[in-house]
């Protein structure tokens, strides 16, 4: 039985290379899709409304909710020309509740719907080491789980319908939210005469390390790359959707809120370019703070090259 990958981006297509599968059938608009298709010895599907006859799985690496529910819902919807037995695995970062009502028009169908978004950004897609949060049955998911492990490191089980796509905004939010807090620190710590790489070293051999102090500074920040693959724009779309989980959860968040009205910021005065990598919500403090994060002896090699 074959499988189908909608969704060949920057995600997508590494995702996709690492299932290694000779049932793969692939559909994207963009022109690379056929050079991809060629690459992995895929099958190109053109028109939705045509799916192959023996196709039980489809995996979903869109955009956005609304585009996941104009491939999946309505009279030309997959929901409506999959067969009974198939499963659908929505890869995407969803809104949640979109993904409950999506599950439920599935399961009227006869058909298991997963959401499984995933955590680790271009580098861990190519080396098929994503971290995969599921919401679905116990039964769906497994079946799910099957099909994704080329593609994952770690595999979680969070929850039902939904808690998948709710898990991963939230840990983007977090994500933000050690961004942003690490920024301020440093931005302290030039005050003070601290070399920001000296800081980083600090904070990363004590007990406020984080991911971002860990990997996005020392790589992408004390470097001044801001090359991290993950876009700004995309990080302030799942904030959104991380900000509308914990509000219907009715908890006091001050401190998410705040995280996320920094990182909205500065997308706007950044420019709110697509080119933006989320990582330069550290350059955004640097503006802000009047000062460089580059580490002292970069600084002082520019300051002297100056002259």
């Amino acid at each position: 039985m074959s499988l189908l990958f909608l969704g060949l981006g920057r995600m997508g297509a590494p995702m996709a290379s690492r299932l290694g599968r000779t049932d793969l059938y692939l559909y994207d608009p963009a022109p690379a899709t056929a050079e991809l298709a060629s690459a992995l010895g895929a099958q190109l599907v053109d028109d939705l409304r045509s799916l192959p006859i023996d196709l039980e799985t489809v995996i979903l690496m869109l955009p956005t909710s609304a585009v996941v529910e104009s491939v999946t819902i309505g009279s030309n919807g997959l929901f409506t020309r999959l067969r009974p037995g198939s499963l659908v695995i929505d890869m995407s970062s969803s809104i949640p509740a979109s993904t409950r009502r999506l599950a439920e028009a599935a399961k009227r169908q006869g058909i298991d719907f997963v959401d499984a978004p995933v955590s680790g950004g271009i580098a861990k897609a190519k080396t098929g080491e994503l971290a995969v949060m599921a919401g679905g049955t116990v039964e769906a998911v497994a079946r799910a789980r099957a099909v994704i492990d080329p593609m994952s490191a770690a595999f979680i089980h969070v929850g039902p319908s939904g808690a998948g796509h709710a898990a991963k905004a939230l840990n983007n939010l977090l994500s933000a939210t050690n961004i942003a807090a690490m920024s301020e620190a440093l931005v302290a710590a030039t005050a003070w005469g601290i070399d920001p790489a000296v800081m980083v070293d600090v904070v990363n051999a004590s007990t406020g390390r984080s991911q971002a102090s860990e990997v996005k500074f020392p790589q992408q920040v004390l470097t001044g790359h801001f090359d991290s693959g993950f876009a700004l724009e995309l990080m302030v779309k799942d904030i959104g959707i991380a900000l509308d989980v914990v509000d219907a959860a009715g908890i006091p968040a001050s401190v998410l809120h705040s995280a996320a009205d920094v990182t909205t910021t500065a997308f706007d005065e950044l420019g709110k370019g697509r080119e933006l990598d989320h990582t330069q919500v550290a350059a955004w403090y640097e503006n802000a703070g009047e000062v460089s994060f580059r580490p002292i002896h970069q600084q002082q090699k520019k300051d002297h090259h100056h002259d």
